[in-house]
């Protein structure tokens, strides 16, 4: 009895689900498999191309395919022909790594008009190796989703928005401080953004967002932005603020430690709505140039992630990390990740700073503290994450919650070696005074995944 033919017979929708699960290249060898699936992938409405895994001029394809691909062509021109092959509206559109070229700006642009004529563009997704140049964005109406990475862009003549547009992510972009402010003014449906490592063309970046529907807004500052801040948006959820490599921020002229601590201080107090908010360490240690205490609180967090150098803390950064606890009296999940900066150096004066701040620390840290609200009646967990299982860097700070989190339940140490160290952790542990009689500890290697647990009423 003949083999039935099973899968050629499938429904086209069923056809299509399959070949969107394959990469671009074997979507298209699919129409050599018979007569039924000989045009099944020109009706992708998604399509996703990395330039170094989708050699769409690969000359190892199967029989009977049209050569719509050759080895002369470039790659972007591939593309451009790809998508022209498209018979629907393409609703999805990913373009990875594009090829350095000195042609590649004019063939972009033109890739992304054939995009316009289509029609239909939701997701718009654009990551490059390096800048192309500069390319204007296109006026996708019913576009929901725009990722830009790494390019100079500007808006069309007479635009007038995304009005579906929900989600912006924007990192190390080049765009002029109208086209941007236009573009997020007339964004009122975003939900989502992402600004990290951006910058105007000529001048500052400064933007004051307005968004009625913002519930993520992520904010990567370097030296290039003036002002950035977020007026009352009822909705906010989630804010994420970093800031790297201040020291080499700083080295450009007209930019000062206190005009940055300033603009950190403004941003945060704007988002002091959020209930979860990430800080990385750099936050902290510019948070610590302004006046202390603090003038705002946070009323409505209940989760904060933290990131702390422990290798380069001060009294100053201390100070700080208090006062900022004492704004947050409801928080209730803290995640602090201690991060190491010494550990990368070879310098024998590297280590002995690094000694000096760990003995400070434990005169600072490892003692009861007052005036802490969420330590008093709300923090019940606490999530402490290192590189290595460390007694002298990051004891203390595993300390100062054990001695303060009156109502702590679960303190969870994460780590990715020294697990042979473990034996000194939990002794050094089993030694300190814990207000909570319910608080258990956990180890969980980070690496291994595996968890050792400790109870502390034991």
């Amino acid at each position: 009895m003949a083999e039935v033919d099973r899968i050629s017979f499938l429904p086209l929708e069923i056809k299509l689900s399959i070949l969107s699960r394959l990469r671009i290249k074997y979507a298209v060898r699919t129409s050599a498999l018979a007569h039924s699936w000989r045009h099944i992938w020109t009706h992708l409405s998604c399509l996703c191309l990395n330039s170094e895994q989708d050699l769409l001029g690969d000359t190892r394809k199967p029989p009977n395919i049209s050569n719509i691909f050759t080895v002369s062509t470039s790659w972007i021109q591939c593309v451009h022909r790809l998508v022209s092959s498209l018979l629907g509206p393409l609703l999805v559109f990913q373009l990875f790594s594009f090829p350095n070229s000195d042609k590649r700006g004019p063939l972009l642009q033109s890739l992304l008009d054939l995009l316009l004529q289509k029609g239909g563009v939701q997701t718009l997704d654009l990551s490059f190796c390096n800048n192309p140049g500069k390319i204007h964005l296109p006026w996708f109406h019913s576009l929901q989703m725009l990722r830009l990475s790494r390019c100079h862009i500007a808006l069309p003549t007479g635009f007038q928005g995304f009005h579906r547009l929900e989600t912006l992510d924007l990192y190390e972009v080049e765009i002029s401080n109208d086209d941007l402010n236009l573009l997020l003014l007339t964004s009122k449906k975003l939900t989502s953004l992402m600004i990290t490592k951006c910058q105007a063309s000529g001048n500052p970046l400064s933007v004051n967002l307005s968004l009625p529907l913002l519930r993520h807004p992520e904010f990567g500052i370097n030296e290039f932005v003036e002002n950035m801040s977020v007026d009352s948006s009822p909705c906010l959820e989630h804010a994420t603020i970093t800031l790297r490599h201040v020291a080499i921020a700083f080295s450009f002229a007209g930019y000062s430690l206190q005009k940055l601590a300033r603009m950190i201080l403004q941003l945060v107090t704007s988002v002091a709505m959020v209930s979860s908010l990430k800080l990385d360490f750099d936050v902290l240690k510019c948070l610590s140039l302004v006046a202390l205490p603090f003038n705002f609180t946070i009323p409505q967090l209940r989760f904060l992630m933290l990131y702390l150098d422990v290798d380069t803390m001060d009294q100053r950064v201390y100070d700080a990390f208090f006062w900022l606890l004492r704004s947050m009296p409801f928080l209730e999940e803290l995640e602090v990740e201690l991060l190491r900066s010494c550990s990368f150096l070879e310098r024998d004066d590297d280590y002995d700073q690094a000694d000096r701040v760990a003995i400070l620390m434990r005169e600072l840290l490892v003692k009861k503290h007052d005036g802490f609200a969420c330590l008093e009646r709300t923090v019940t967990s606490v999530a402490i994450n290192m590189e290595t299982l460390d007694v002298i860097a990051s004891f203390a700070w595993i300390q100062f919650f054990l001695l303060n989190a009156k109502g702590l339940k679960l303190l969870k140490i994460g780590y990715f070696s020294g697990g042979d160290l473990m034996p000194s952790f939990i002794e050094e542990l089993q030694k300190a005074d814990v207000p909570s009689s319910d608080a258990k500890v956990m180890f969980f290697n980070r690496d291994t995944r595996q968890i050792t647990n400790l109870c502390m009423n034991d």
